[in-house]
This record gives structure tokens, sequence and C-alpha cells, in this order.
């Protein structure tokens, strides 16, 4: 219980500190570009126009909203991260038996791999039952956020929030985007342990690059973030895809059909990964800008 009381608390505290970063990636993957690209370089120090980054988005909305406006949606973020970590933590448990701490005991450099499968398998069932219970604050919170395109009001309170969704679009209304994002779930935790399992077992098998081990993990989890962070560009798109929003309407998105749909229409434009970095970004395909009194495209 404690343990649980912990995590509730850290993540709290964590999801405060990176609300502010969320809500600016959020507006950049619905399309919503306020600002014109500046000429400056890249990585390899060629010369191209870039959007502005994260802290330049940041600033904008505070000049239009004041400091608080950069934390809208954060109370049913917060409700979420809470339901989460409790049902998670409650799945985890059901599978857990007497000879679990012995056999963790057992575990080292080694582990095999039949014990991989099994953890992989509990914890996306625990993922998976966290995000279904979790998904309709996940959407509030979305829509709470692309209000700030057109500057509505309509997701205005929790509860009201919640009376909106049910009486325009049903139950259904609640879950809309989960499937991309159950889908980008599994295969990004799947990626992450199967790839560290390969790493610690073949390259890393001995020598003094076994210390490296423990960083593998990590290694893998960002991997995996890169490789199925379309699934989560294309949840939250979903999530607010003709809803009412002007964020969720041409010319930030079509009226897609489905979520395969959207997925397609997004690689078509080359904008699959749009939002995947708040630095160095470059121009998306498709958008058109005014800069220095020149047309850009």
């Amino acid at each position: 219980m404690a343990d649980t009381s912990n995590r509730l608390m850290l993540g709290a505290g964590l999801t405060v500190l990176s609300h502010p970063m969320m809500y600016v990636k959020v507006l950049v993957q619905v399309g919503h570009e306020p600002l014109p690209p500046t000429l400056g370089r890249n990585l390899f120090g060629r010369q191209v126009y870039q959007l502005p980054g994260l802290f330049s988005y940041a600033k904008h909305i505070i000049s239009i909203d004041g400091r608080s406006g950069l934390f809208k949606g954060l109370v049913p973020r917060l409700c979420a991260g809470a339901i989460g970590t409790v049902v998670h933590s409650n799945v985890l448990q059901r599978y857990q038996d007497p000879n679990s701490s012995e056999e963790s005991e057992q575990k080292d450099g080694s582990t095999s791999l039949d014990l991989i499968v099994k953890e992989t398998t509990q914890e996306m069932v625990a993922r998976s039952a966290a995000a279904l219970v979790t998904h309709p604050l996940h959407v509030i919170t979305l829509r709470c956020m692309v209000q700030f395109i057109g500057r509505e009001t309509k997701y205005s309170g929790l509860f009201g929030s919640i009376a909106t969704i049910y009486r325009e679009e049903g139950i259904l209304g609640f879950f809309a985007g989960f499937i991309p994002r159950l889908l980008g779930d599994i295969f990004s935790l799947w990626i992450c342990n199967m790839a560290a399992y390969l790493i610690n077992k073949y390259a890393l098998e001995n020598g003094a690059v076994c210390e490296m081990k423990s960083y593998s993990r990590a290694f893998t989890g960002f991997l995996a973030s890169i490789l199925t962070y379309p699934f989560v560009l294309v949840s939250n798109i979903m999530a607010v895809n003709n809803c009412g929003l002007a964020g969720g309407l041409p010319p930030y998105a079509a009226a897609y059909t489905s979520w395969t749909d959207c997925w397609t229409q997004l690689s078509k434009e080359g904008n699959i990964n749009r939002g995947n970095s708040l630095f160095f970004r470059k121009v998306p395909a498709g958008k058109s800008y005014v800069v220095a009194h020149k047309r850009f495209y």
C-alpha cells in the first residue's frame, strides 16, 4: 500500500512538471502552428527553415492565456494517472504467487526467455486494463488542450466534459482513439522487453560490457517509443477529431472515418511523425506560411 502511495505522489509530481510540454506536443500533433518558421541551422550546420520549438511555443501560449494557460487539462490528467496507477498495481498483484520473490532473487543477467515472456504478458494485461479505465479521462484531457486553437470553452470542467461527450457522442465518444493507443502500448512494451533480452543475452553476455546491461532497458525503451510514435499521434488526433472543436476539423484535420484512414492520410502527407520532436522542427508537409514578407511552402 505504501509503495502504491509513493508511486501516486511521484506520478502526480511528474505529471504537473511535464504537463506544459505535453500541452505543446498535443497542439503540434493536431497541426496547430501559430508561429511562422524562421531560418536556422540543423544539426549538420545546414541552413533550413524551422518551426519554433518548445520554449517559443510555450511563450506564445503564456502571452495569450498567462502561465496558468500551460496547465489546461491538468485535472483530468492527474485523475487518469492516479486511477491508472491503482488499476495497474492491482492487476499485477493478482499475478503474484508465493514463489515470486524467490524467482526474482534467482534472476540475473541470464534471465530465461520464458520468464521474460511471462512478465511481459502480465505487464501487458495490467497496462491494457489501466488504459481501458483511464481513456475517457485521456480524451477529456486532450480536448481541454485543443480548445486553445479555437478559443472554445466547451470542455470546461471534468463533470461537465463527461456530460458533453455522453450527450453528443454516447459511450463510444469516451473511447475515441483507444485502439491505436492500446496497440501502441502493447507493441512498445514487447519491442522494449524483447530487444533488451536479446541485447543482454547475445551482445552483452561476457566481459566488462556486462555493466551496461542496466542501461539496455532504457535504450530499448527509447527505441520502442520512436517506432510506435505514429500510434500515439493517430490516437491523439482521433480523440479530438470531428468532436466540434476547431482543432479537430479542417484545416487542422480531415473528418477521418477511422484511425486507419487517419494513419493513411498522415503517411501520404509525410506527417506520420509530426510532433515527435519539439526541437529542430522541420516545416510540416503541405503547410504554407508568410516569412519575412515572402510566401514559404
